[in-house]
Order: structure tokens, then sequence, then C-alpha cells
């Protein structure tokens, strides 16, 4: 053979091999990071609180199962990996890479509650080190209140961002790094954990009387389109050594419903945690989780009497907004306000602190998880239900209202608690009404450059002329369990009825098109889970979507003088009859923290 030829032949078997090699490579690592990890290798490494090294304990366990299909409490042993002893010199959170190259670390205190306060201590700085030892600020962002896990945000640092895969950082000390960087190599193979991923993760559970609802990210993921429950089944382990499974009997959504585990005096330790994960069947998958059990909390005796009307929703920096938001819903009949916090950095809760001393009941629930409204929704759903009677669900820029409270009478209360009450009775033996659907109007900009000091009510009040969508008023125990919603309209049980409110009964002004400084700060955050971001070139035709924007944060052309076909100045008129005062400020400005 000619020596050219062979030296080309040789170049180009070497090229195969190499490209081969590389292509397997990067396959196995791209199997890693989607997190569909198989059971086998879940309980063969060592890579979460949950994982466990005794393959041939669960083989023979499994094999029991299959001979006694009719068990559905199975206890298994597992080996779990101990938490850290101290805080120091390092924490291995469990971590969470998020859009945006964000990272959620989740800190298992066990029981610790001396750990919340020293992690919280503004006085100790952290620093998230990954590998090669590049690191990035820890902020703090507060303890899960189901769990009862502490929270530190950091950013994933841009040289790794093209090495695959992402391995979790530790939380260090930024007062001593050099004693982390002695004792902890983050070189060593064993030492690294590849790190969730937001996509594929049980991140909430809450627990009932009779079952325990999981938060699953990653499973439903297309709209309308349910996996049966008997896919999957429920994993509730300890971290002393026992698990056991159930059955999942609801599959909606991101909502999953197991059968609550039987007390058990081995699994149900008072010195355990119990973590609960979720096993898709078939491939033997287990999904990673976060996640804790915890008991039902007790129910209302019946000396205490429920609210009538609660309000919820999702919040993101509307500290500025809220306080004229509470005011006016609980001058038209609200009694709780309970939000959902899905990562706020401004000043919200000292205004929620401010208005808890003027006597408003306010709830926050610290609710890191982007992009889930639906799922925080179905939460409330459940989690109010031993406090509130009906949930109005809107948001902090939509104000609820009856034009016939421009001429008030004694036939038309200015509240809507009459309304309620007369939905609650059946009339000529009709289904009972278990929501109450009322029109939104879309508000302009108004020739608005930024906010009115007095409240949006004030500043905006130029519309577009047709109505768009509906916001509900449920009635709790009306929900159907599947907890099924769009994000402000659920699904309802057999014998109950939605009922449709005319635009003349009422109809919610919905303040969506603000001054481009406001607008603009929806590019980064929108929360439900099936609508894409503005950023995105995807759909534009959504109704979520703002006519003719686009797709990048820049002012359009005569932003100010869009989306305004009506003048309408019926509700700002309500609220300065009932807010307002001789020197021109709202009762909301008299009261808040200068």
């Amino acid at each position: 053979m000619p020596r050219k030829v062979r030296e080309t032949f040789l170049f180009v078997f070497t090229s195969v091999f190499i490209f081969f090699t590389f292509s397997l490579y990067l396959s196995r690592n791209t199997t890693t990071i989607i997190n569909i990890i198989p059971l086998k290798q879940i309980l063969t490494t060592h890579s979460s609180p949950n994982s466990a090294i005794n393959v041939n304990r669960y083989l023979t366990v499994n094999s029991a199962i299959q001979e006694d299909q009719h068990e559905q409490h199975i206890i298994r042993q597992v080996i779990t990996s101990p938490p850290p002893s101290s805080l120091y010199p390092f924490i291995k959170p469990d971590s969470i890479l998020f859009p945006d190259w964000e990272i959620l670390n989740v800190i298992n205190h066990n029981g610790n509650d001396n750990h919340h306060l020293l992690l919280s201590d503004s006085d100790n700085k952290f620093l998230c080190l990954f590998d090669k030892n590049l690191t990035s600020p820890a902020i703090y962002a507060g303890i899960l209140p189901f769990s009862n896990q502490s929270m530190f945000k950091c950013i994933f640092p841009n040289r790794l961002r093209r090495f695959l895969p992402y391995f979790s950082p530790i939380l260090i000390n930024n007062s001593s790094p050099e004693t982390v960087l002695e004792s902890q190599s983050l070189s060593s193979e064993s030492s690294k954990e590849i790190m969730l991923r937001w996509k594929f993760l049980v991140y909430e559970s809450l627990s009932t009387d009779t079952d325990v609802i999981l938060f699953v990210k990653g499973v439903n993921n297309r709209q309308g389109i349910n996996h049966s429950p008997s896919e999957f089944r429920c994993i509730f382990s300890n971290n002393n050594n026992n698990f056991v499974i159930t059955e999942v009997i609801s599959s909606y959504q991101e909502v999953f419903r197991c059968i609550k585990p039987e007390y058990n005096a081995t699994l149900f330790r008072d010195i355990d945690q119990i973590k609960v994960s979720m096993e898709i069947r078939g491939g033997e998958r287990v999904v990673p989780s976060v996640a804790y059990y915890t008991p039902p909390a007790p129910s209302l005796t019946d000396g205490n009497q429920k609210f009538l009307l609660c309000a919820c929703t999702m919040v993101y920096n509307v500290a500025k907004f809220l306080r004229e938001w509470v005011y006016y819903n609980s001058k038209i009949g609200v009694d709780k306000f309970i939000l959902y916090d899905n990562g706020s950095d401004d000043n919200l809760d000292e205004v929620i602190s401010k208005l808890r001393e003027e006597n408003y009941q306010v709830e926050k629930i610290l609710w890191p998880w982007p992009k889930t409204q639906e799922a925080g929704f179905s939460h409330s759903a459940t989690y109010a239900n031993a406090t509130c009677t009906w949930m109005m669900y809107v948001d902090v820029d939509e104000f609820m209202f009856s034009p016939s409270w421009l001429h008030p009478s004694s036939s038309s209360p200015m509240s809507i608690r009459s309304l309620l009450s007369s939905s609650s009775s059946h009339h000529n033996n009709q289904r009972r009404v278990g929501q109450i659907s009322v029109k939104c109007y879309e508000f302009g900009p108004s020739n608005q450059r930024a906010n009115r000091v007095e409240g949006v009510t004030q500043g905006y009040t130029c519309r577009r002329k047709i109505d768009s969508r509906h916001k509900s008023i449920v009635l709790l125990d009306g929900i159907n369990t599947s907890l099924l919603n769009v994000i402000h309209h659920f699904e309802l049980k057999q014998g109950y009825r939605n009922k449709k409110l005319s635009l003349d009964e009422m109809v919610i002004n919905h303040y969506k098109y603000q001054a481009w400084s406001e607008f603009r700060l929806k590019f980064r955050r929108r929360v439900s889970a099936y609508v894409f971001d503005w950023k995105d070139g995807l759909n534009p035709n959504s109704k979520d979507r703002a006519p003719g924007l686009g797709f990048e944060p820049v002012e359009p052309k005569g932003w100010v003088h869009r989306f305004c076909d009506v003048h309408d100045n019926r509700l700002k008129m309500v609220i300065t009859d009932w807010f307002g005062s001789s020197t021109g400020r709202m009762a909301w400005q008299l009261n808040e923290t200068n």
C-alpha cells in the first residue's frame, strides 16, 4: 500500500475513533443531567439524602412485591447518607439549577433550629464553592414553610456552564474559605454530586387527613395531557434507614395524590424526617426530591368559624402595590389575604408587618418555585380549606368592583359578601354554585410615564373596549379532588356549577399594561407553567402577550398611548370616595411607613 494511502487511512480511522468516543461521552453525560435516574443507580450511588447502597436487599424486596400485588404498604430497608455534624467548615445542600443559571441550595437541618439562626444571621457571609475552586456569593433566601429547610441562592459561574455534567456546589463561610479548601477536595470524583435540575423534581408535599399531595415538575409536561396514576408510586423514606411505598391515586398537571402511609413505629420516629419522592413504573426510575412528608395540620374545632372570603395570589416584588390592594379588597369583603411569595427581594416583609399591625389578616407563604402558579393555587385550595370558605383568585394589579357601587343603595351593598351568601343556597333544584366567574377589562398605560404615588387605580383610567378572560371566586369545598385549574379557574366536583356574572353585575379592572418602567419587569417573570416568557420568540398570538410588543424588553414606540379605547374613571371615583382625604393622599398613604 502506498505510504500516502496508509497515512490517509490512518487519519480517517483515528478521526472516526475520536468522534465515536466523544459522542459516547457526551451521550452519557446528557443522560445524566436530565435527572431521569434509574432506581438501581440511586440505590448504588451516594447522590442524595435518600440514596441507598444495598441493591441486593432492594431486589429481594422488589421480588416480594411482584408476588403480592395486593400489598400497598411495603417497608424497605435503606442506608441513607448522614447529615453533616456541624455547619463548618462546609455544608452540602441539595442544589437545584433553575432557569437563568440561578441555583437554589436547600439545607436539611434535621430538626436543629440553631442551624436556622446561624444561617440567617446577617453577620455570617457564605459562598457557593464549585468545581475548579470557583465561587459565587450565596444569598440567604429564607426558610421553606412546610419542610423547615433553609435556602441560599447563588449563580452558576460562566466558566463551568459549558462542561457537562453540572456538579453541585458546597456552602462555605466566607470568613475562612481556606479551611474548607484544605479539608474538602472538590477535585475528588467521589465527593462530587450532580446538581438537581428544575425540569425533573419533586419540590413540595402537603398532607391531608386521607392522602398526601406531591408537587412534581417534569412528568405531566403538556397542558391537558396527564399520565395515568397507575404509572407511579410514592416513596416515603426516613433518615433511620427505612421507607414505605404507597400508590398514586390522582395525576393532574404537577399535582399527584398518594395514599397516606399507615402509621408505623419504625418509620415515624420523633427524631426522623421523612423524605417523599415518586417512582415511575416500567423503567424503575425515581424522581429526585427535596420534599418532606409532614402530618396534616389539625382541623378547626367547632368553636372556630371559618372566614367567609379570602384572597389568594402569587407575588413577586409587589410591596409598593400591596397596601392599596389590601385596603380596597378588605373594604369589599375580603377577610384574609394569602400571598405565595415567588422569591421577592423588595421590602415585602416590612409592608406585611405594617398591615398586620393595622389588624389586616395577611399571610405570606414562601414559594420559590418558578413558573408554578397553577400548582401554587392547587396548594392553596387544600392548605386554606380549614380557614376559608370562598377563595378569590386575583392578582395584585386586579381590582373587582360592581358598577352599582357608583350609586349605592340598600339593595346593592358595597360588598361582594351578599353575592356569596345568595350563591350558597340551591335554587329550583339546580346544582350548588361552586365558582363565580368575573370578566376582566384590561387597562393601558393611560399616558403615564410612571405609576402615580396615590395608586394604580388613580393613574390608569383608559382601557381596551372588549373584555378579556375572567377570574374566579371559588367555593373551596366545591373544588374537584384533582385540583385541576387554569390559573384562575378550577375544575369542580359533581353537583357544583359555575356562575358567570355580567359586566353590569361585577367586573375586574386589570391594570395589565402599566407605565413602561413597571411593565418591563414582567419580561423576566412569568409564573404560569404553560405561559411562554415574553422574551422567547414562541407562541406570538398568546393572550398573555402584549399585542405588537415583540420579544425584547425595549419600549415600543407610542407605548404610553396604547390599549386606550375607552376612558373609564368609574373605579377611580369609587376609591376616591372611599379612601380619599382632604390632603389628596389616600388612606393607605396616610398609614404607610415613611
